[in-house]
């Protein structure tokens, strides 16, 4: 019985060990990134995930669309094609 959970130890271990390094990190990012898609607003500056930049100019359930470049080209795209959000919300300066 004791050679048993000494064997069963190591696999286990290691287990542990890979939730700790690569699931909980990427359910970390993903609820970040969901957090992300919901904070979305009109005029944020956004990259989608093939590097288009654009303003967000309407917000739907599934789409967004964007306006991007010189000539004010809208683009329509799914919220999950957004990649990042360039405008970030400034938070007040801390007064000492």
């Amino acid at each position: 019985m004791n050679n048993m959970i000494s064997l069963l130890f190591p696999f286990v271990l290691m287990i542990g060990l890979m939730y700790l390094m690569v699931f909980r990190p990427e359910n970390k990012r993903k609820k970040q990134y969901q957090s992300m898609l919901d904070s979305l607003s009109v005029n944020d500056e956004i990259m989608t995930r093939g590097g288009i930049l654009g303003k967000v100019i309407n917000i739907s359930d599934e789409y967004v669309i964007i306006e991007s470049g010189p000539d004010r080209v809208r683009l329509k795209f799914t919220r999950t094609a957004i990649g990042d959000v360039l405008t970030k919300k400034e938070e007040p300066a801390k007064e000492n």
